[in-house]
């Protein structure tokens, strides 16, 4: 009977333990909703994405997005936002303070789907360790595609991802050449580069779209060029139509929408 009696208190604690760990991973889940001058988008943030996470959650507590307008839109790609120099009342000194980059934490499960919430960054040539903006971020809207554009969209993938590891070779050269005071020409530099680069290419594991990924960008959609080069942190669970609007918007010649479109108000919520 004691047997017993202690066997059914080790059970009773295992499942209080399953059941806290359980609330505790449910009431990690973050939203972030957007009341927007089109309407509400509501984003949820990803877990495994927590440095991406915890800055937005940051930033939202902060007020840094009421004010702030979506900059950059292309129908069928994607909506911008998060340039602080897009906020009225923004200073120059105020807006530096929002000039920092956070690492990027891209993960081959999180995909670029529509409706998925991702980090702007600068380019491979400049930033070869595709670290994210502090402040910018976009909404994919997206398009479909079929296999052969998927078969294309995979070798360019794989082609940006040897090169940015030769930006990355070529830019740790440079800057021995210059600690060091080394006298080695350009062509010197970027020769030692690719050197440097051919074994880590040759290693390099190349990026296939799976068959389940494939059958989305096929049917839902999405923007499937930017796989494994932009960190993924969160998706819309509200108001998809309001990024499609967005989306939507007359633009100039360089992707501004004519009439603004405003962050109103931006606030972490409940589901």
């Amino acid at each position: 009977m004691k047997q017993l009696s202690v066997l059914f208190s080790v059970i009773s604690g295992f499942l209080l333990m399953l059941l806290s760990c359980s609330t505790g991973s449910a009431d990690s889940v973050k939203y972030v909703s957007f009341e927007t001058s089109k309407g509400t988008i509501k984003l949820m943030l990803y877990n495994e994405t927590p440095v991406h996470k915890e800055n937005m959650i940051k930033l939202v507590k902060e007020g840094f997005y009421d004010g702030v307008k979506f900059h950059r839109v292309i129908n069928e790609f994607m909506i911008q936002a998060g340039d602080p120099n897009t906020k009225e009342g923004m200073t120059e000194e105020a807006a530096e303070i929002y000039n920092y980059t956070i690492s990027a934490e891209i993960i081959d499960s999180l995909f670029h789907k529509k409706g998925v919430l991702a980090a702007a960054r600068t380019g491979d040539n400049f930033n070869p360790e595709r670290k994210s903006s502090g402040t910018q971020f976009y909404i994919v809207q997206g398009r479909t595609f079929n296999d052969n554009e998927l078969d294309q969209i995979e070798n360019r993938v794989n082609t940006n991802l040897k090169q940015a590891i030769y930006y990355k070779n070529l830019i740790n050269e440079k800057k021995r050449v210059v600690e060091e005071g080394d006298k080695m020409t350009d062509a010197e530099i970027q020769e030692f580069a690719a050197v440097v680069s051919y074994d880590e290419i040759a290693e390099m594991q190349d990026f296939v779209i799976s068959p389940q990924r494939r059958e989305i960008y096929k049917t839902t959609g999405g923007t499937p060029h930017l796989d494994m080069q932009y960190t993924v942190y969160g998706e819309v669970v509200e108001g998809m139509e309001i990024v499609d609007a967005i989306a939507g918007s007359q633009t100039d010649q360089d992707n501004r929408p004519l009439e603004d479109i405003i962050i109103l108000k931006a606030r972490i919520t409940k589901r």
